[in-house]
């Protein structure tokens, strides 16, 4: 199998994860209520869960290794979060917040780019790195569904099939990533550190109702810069 049919293979079957979700969401109802209750929480937090792993395990990571560990790293960083608080920001004043489909694809997109430049490099890496989209892709499209649901006056078909739309997006980043970034790591690693720093500002924001007040952006953006103080800790004191 050629490196480009690889990598359409592993982000297109990762990304068919997001309708799974939502599928999974259409189910109604559980019984016993307080059960559907807790579960739709469960999900909600175990997503999110999820998104903090990947900005711990793949984008950072991967982000510092090819950006190089500086403190130019943690600005690329901080400036993810605060372009995503703007990018939210117009989205809230047309009245087309979504954090949770928001949040889906800028997890998905900048993965997927990580995949197709991996796929040259550590195809066994690769691998791993798409059963991981997959897995956070199942409960990111759950979230996400029910969000458009509550949020647009669309039937379920219809926004099943808008997710399903979504899919190709992973296999276009790996692709352009693959033929386009190839031999640019520095450009790789500030991709996946402005959506290490855009995931990280949505999880606190929107994701995780307990750390948000209404009409209130400083405790994510907190969050973001707090973050920050402890990358750049690390980066100097570290090997100290």
């Amino acid at each position: 199998m050629s490196d480009a049919a690889h990598i359409i293979l592993l982000t297109f079957t990762a990304g068919l994860c997001m309708p799974l979700g939502g599928l999974i969401a259409k189910v109604e109802h559980i019984r016993p209520t307080w059960l559907e209750t807790e579960f739709r929480h469960f999900v909600i937090a175990f997503g999110g869960g999820l998104l903090l792993g990947a900005v711990f395990q793949v984008l950072l990571p991967q982000g510092m290794s090819m950006f190089g560990a500086s403190s130019a790293a943690v600005v690329v960083f901080v400036l993810g979060g605060v372009a995503f608080f703007a990018l939210e920001r117009g989205l809230a004043l047309r009245r087309r917040e979504a954090p949770q489909l928001t949040g889906m694809l800028v997890d998905y997109i900048p993965e997927s780019i990580a995949l197709g430049g991996l796929v040259a490099t550590d195809p066994s890496l690769a691998l791993v790195l798409a059963i991981v989209i997959g897995l956070q892709n199942v409960p990111e499209g759950f979230n996400a569904f029910r969000e458009l649901v509550s949020l647009r006056s669309a039937t379920s078909k219809k926004v099943l099939w808008f997710m399903f739309l979504l899919t190709p997006i992973g296999p276009a980043a790996g692709l352009a990533a693959f033929y386009g970034l190839n031999g640019q790591p520095v450009i790789l690693g500030g991709i996946m550190l402005i959506a290490a720093g855009g995931i990280m500002y949505l999880i606190f924001q929107d994701i995780a109702p307990q750390s948000r007040l209404r009409h209130h952006w400083a405790p994510p953006l907190g969050a973001v810069a707090g973050f920050a103080v402890a990358l750049l800790t690390d980066i100097w004191f570290g090997d100290a």
